[in-house]
């Protein structure tokens, strides 16, 4: 899937920076996310392997550098991911909107 197929989504919390050496073992095994939970993995140096394994999908690799699209995590999908290297990147998490705001109804005119 590609970011701009993502439904509308807003951001509500962003990794620190994660290195070759600094990335948490959790991302290199599988893993998923939340229902209703969606990422975005951003390298801005280097190359990172992004694997979907999930059994509910083709099994697909990405490598991702910092001219490539994000990579996007689907809610509860299973994946990982594998540093080719040097490599700088942060997972963004993203939601459906909390916000929707009230319905309101049609004012009515001085003329009705």
């Amino acid at each position: 899937m590609k970011p701009a197929e993502m439904p509308v989504l807003e951001s509500y919390k962003r990794t620190s920076i994660f290195t070759e050496n600094s990335v948490p073992a959790g991302l290199l095994a599988e893993h998923s996310t939340k229902e209703g939970v969606w990422g975005l993995i951003h390298v801005t140096q280097g190359r990172l392997r992004y694997f979907i394994t999930d059994p509910r999908r083709e099994p697909e690799e990405y490598v991702l550098h910092p001219g490539t699209e994000p990579g996007v995590v689907e809610p509860t999908i299973l994946h990982r991911v594998e540093p080719m290297g040097s490599v700088e990147f942060q997972v963004e998490f993203l939601r459906a909107p909390s916000d929707v705001g009230p319905v309101t109804s049609p004012r009515k005119s001085a003329n009705s």
